[in-house]
């Protein structure tokens, strides 16, 4: 029995005050708290339970003293018959009692086995735990979903080890567990200094702050957001301030200002080099197997290579589930399928596969996404075409549990895009025709496995392959040439961290990492015969080392790290330092400083004239250390958050500097669109949000202000501001909840990107466009409306529904997300323009069993 130490204080000379301080001091002496067990009597020797009963029948008990030595019953039960003592005491004890005559009893060791139960949950929290493993002596189990388990035993001084993966293992005598009384078991996690979450339900629920700087995603526990009826990560985290796409593609996310290619993407470890199917409109992480996501913005753990702009981590379950899941769902644009299947009690594996169904059914949904990704392709500049596309994914993820200290993952994951088209044209007055296509693939495999030493230390190590390829074969009538392009990415990756607890407050991170990435560009033409092949290789070696600190009341915590990269190809060195510090004071405020230096080795360049058919414009690189550098970046923020009487308000200004930037990596348009230079973009901005919470309702306005601007030295104009300088956003929300139905509304306006416009009255001379300055001038603002909402119910006990619908840009807005311009037949210039997604509506229905 746990005691608790309470203080109280009761003023002079008030009687009233002196009662109160009494009466409580009774209940804890007379009603303890125990903050691990559920309160049950003691139990008691089984010889003095004999003796009790010997005392109430006419019987006696006969036995050796071994046989009943060392066993503890619960007392009897009262006004019950001798025969209904007898069973009790049978299940209870697992002896045997036979009655010899009508006033003998026999004990004897029985060889039959018994059953005990209880609930595992996690210490202070009351949240079950799955995946428990319970073993005894010969036979053992793992608790369900909701923390329960039974197991059979024989003998009641056997010990029940009862052990989970993050806490600690107990141990536990069969005769602590009270007869047939499932009792909750209380497991206390492992100590290690992890992220505390300092704001719940940002924005909606199961959005997380924490200590670092860093955005946690449950999507266990997640709520809904405008325009979103599935947990698609790339188009959730797209709600919070500072994270926008300018083209409103999965596959273009800014955030604080920098491109997508200088994103960190990690799917339980292993690196992404695609993140979008239908060429970006659509997230490729199914959302039935992701269950968290974090994302940071700024002050990363230096155990995290690249992303100079943010890092997006993404997890599958870790849980070793006993019980068989499934869930079937289709949605407008595609079909799923989702199984969590038990292999032993050790392990359980997850299969995941989504598959495109315009090849069954074309809906209205499926016709936006097309005409948006076809807009300024020879697709959508050719109508004698017959078209297929199809896209799908495949996930697998195996949890095992070797043993009480070692885990092993594997992952498998893989990805496919696929558009077909036949052009048909009469040529000299012959039909020909030819068939154009572009395929976008990724493969990624790894092998996580982690051991616990102890309690204070802990490592991992992970292996893993990632290969992403882009290919188009372009088949041109006119000019009966082919031309094919292709763009692979390869990469394999070795981390290996240790996590060593100095004392209950602090902890030791260090770690080693090798990244292998090799890089090739293939242009192959027939006529005239042409063909170029890039390919680049860098081995990258990187050793880190990380203090973290958490304050006794978890007021303040402090993460101190340094991490050296050696380049093997260019010989270089890299030291780049991280730090994250929070702060609580008054209760209600939470202060934080981030700060880090990072680089990356590959990059994205943008050709808008031919490359992938006009659909996909990005192919990766690697640095040479020539007319491609290593980018480098660093940031530091500081940032203010008050939360109260479910008031959030959070401000953070920032200051971004990158450096080593191609001007081909930036998708210019104008007069820069073709020349080669290195620069660097500078962002200092502010991003402020206000969440008002209700018990059902939650509303927020979110702003973002930020200044960014390039500097190229080579350019006429040195400092102009960036091609994807977005100077004011407003995000606008709210979502409510009522039972099993969430409804959610939310406003997005931005100010309109830059753009350069041709000079007035001059337009055109020698054949070329006469421009203004670089992003002189800016497109129309942006405004769309988004509504969304969804309901879950049941069928029966076992079958449950969930449905949803949505709508996106419900205005039917038409907002310019792009520019360019071309001279036309009659020399003058012409504009072009891409526009936004139209009024699209999305309706999806999913069965879990």
């Amino acid at each position: 029995m746990k005691l608790q130490t309470i203080s109280y204080y009761a003023p002079k000379n008030n009687r009233i005050g002196r009662e109160i301080l009494i009466f409580l001091l009774f209940a804890t002496i007379f009603f303890p708290v125990n903050a691990q067990n559920t309160e049950v009597k003691e139990p008691l020797p089984l010889i003095d339970v004999l003796t009790q009963i010997e005392t109430k029948f006419s019987y006696q008990f006969t036995y050796a003293d071994d046989t009943i030595k060392d066993i503890f019953v619960s007392a009897v039960p009262k006004d019950v018959s001798f025969d209904q003592v007898l069973d009790f005491l049978r299940k209870e004890t697992g002896l045997k009692f036979t009655v010899v005559n009508d006033t003998f009893i026999a004990i004897n060791k029985g060889n039959q086995s018994f059953f005990i139960c209880g609930f595992i949950k996690e210490l202070n929290k009351e949240q079950a735990l799955s995946g428990v493993t319970i073993r005894g002596k010969k036979t053992s189990t793992i608790s369900n979903e909701k923390g329960y388990f039974e197991l059979e035993v024989f003998d009641r001084k056997e010990i029940v080890i009862i052990s989970h993966l993050g806490f600690r293992t107990i141990s536990r005598i069969i005769s602590s567990f009270v007869g047939d009384t499932c009792t909750p078991i209380y497991l206390t996690p492992k100590t290690e200094i992890l992220a505390e979450v300092i704001l719940k339900n940002y924005l909606t629920k199961g959005i997380n702050k924490t200590d670092d700087g860093a955005f946690q995603i449950d999507y266990d526990e997640f709520g809904i957001l405008p325009g979103l009826i599935e947990a698609d990560v790339l188009q959730t985290i797209q709600a919070l301030p500072g994270i926008q796409s300018a083209d409103e593609t999965v596959s273009n996310i800014n955030i604080r200002g920098g491109t997508h290619d200088q994103n960190l993407i990690l799917w339980d470890g292993i690196k992404m080099y695609q993140s979008g199917h239908f060429f970006g409109l659509i997230s490729i992480f199914n959302p039935s197997i992701t269950r968290k996501a974090t994302v940071i913005k700024n002050g990363t753990d230096v155990e995290y290579a690249d992303g100079i702009s943010g890092t997006i981590l993404m997890n599958t379950d870790t849980r070793i589930n006993s019980d068989f899941k499934s869930t079937i769902g289709v949605n407008l644009i595609n079909a799923d399928i989702f199984a969590d299947i038990p292999v032993g009690k050790k392990s359980s594996v997850q299969v995941s596969a989504r598959k495109a169904i315009n090849e069954f059914l074309e809906t209205p949904t499926y016709e936006q996404y097309f005409d948006r990704i076809s807009q300024d392709s020879e697709i959508g500049d050719n109508n004698e075409t017959d078209i297929g596309f199809d896209f799908y994914d495949i996930n697998l993820r195996w949890n095992w549990k070797i043993s009480e200290k070692d885990f092993v993952r594997i992952n498998f994951l893989g990805i496919s895009n696929e558009l077909v088209f036949t052009e048909n044209a009469t040529i000299n007055s012959v039909n020909t025709s030819r068939q154009s296509s572009l395929n976008q693939n990724s493969i990624a495999g790894g092998i996580w496995y982690q051991r616990n030493w102890n309690d204070k230390f802990t490592t991992t190590l992970q292996v893993y392959e990632t290969d992403y390829t882009l290919k188009s074969e372009n088949a041109d009538l006119q000019n009966q040439q082919r031309f094919l392009q292709e763009n692979i990415v390869s990469e394999t990756g070795v981390k290996l961290n240790t996590r060593y607890v100095l004392k209950d407050h602090i902890t030791w991170l260090n770690g080693y990492q090798l990244m292998e990435t090799g890089v090739s560009n293939l242009n192959d033409i027939d006529n005239p015969v042409f063909r170029r092949n890039r390919v680049r290789v860098i081995r990258n070696h990187s050793v880190f080392s990380q203090i973290g600190y958490k304050g006794r009341n978890i007021r303040n915590s402090v993460n101190v790290g340094i991490r050296y990269s050696f380049n093997e190809k260019f010989n270089t060195h890299i030291i780049e330092p991280r730090f994250s510090y929070n702060q609580k004071f008054l209760n209600y405020f939470n202060f934080e400083i981030l700060g880090e230096f990072k680089h990356q080795n590959t990059s994205q360049i943008i050709n808008f004239q031919n490359d992938f058919l006009g659909i996909e414009k990005r192919r990766w690189v690697l640095a040479n250390d020539e007319d491609i550098p290593v980018i480098k970046g660093k940031q530091v923020s500081a940032g203010l958050q008050y939360n109260r009487k479910g008031w959030l308000i959070s401000s953070e200004g920032y200051h971004k500097i990158v450096e080593g930037i191609t001007a081909r990596s930036q998708g210019f348009q104008n007069q820069y669109e073709f020349v080669t230079a290195i620069g660097e973009y500078t962002v200092t901005g502010v991003d402020f949000l206000v969440n008002k919470r209700f018990r059902n309702l939650s509303s927020w306005l979110g702003y973002s202000y930020a200044n960014n601007q390039y500097t190229f030295e080579a350019f006429e104009e040195n400092r102009f501001p960036n091609n994807i300088d977005i100077t004011h956003s407003f995000n606008l929300g709210v979502a409510y909840t009522i039972k099993d139905l969430k409804v959610s509304a939310g406003l997005n306006w931005h100010s309109g990107l830059p753009t350069t416009r041709p000079e007035f009255q001059n337009e055109v001379s020698n054949n070329e466009i006469n421009y203004n300055p670089a992003n002189s001038s800016r497109l129309p603002e942006y405004m769309r409306l988004d509504i969304s909402a969804t309901y879950d119910f049941e069928l029966t006990k076992k079958l449950k529904c969930h449905a949803g619908i949505s709508v996106w840009n419900f205005s039917d807005r038409n907002n310019t997300i792009s520019n360019y311009y071309r001279i036309d037949q009659d020399n003058q210039p012409k504009e072009i323009v891409n526009s936004s997604l139209g009024i699209t509506p999305n309706a999806t229905f999913r069965v879990s069993f």
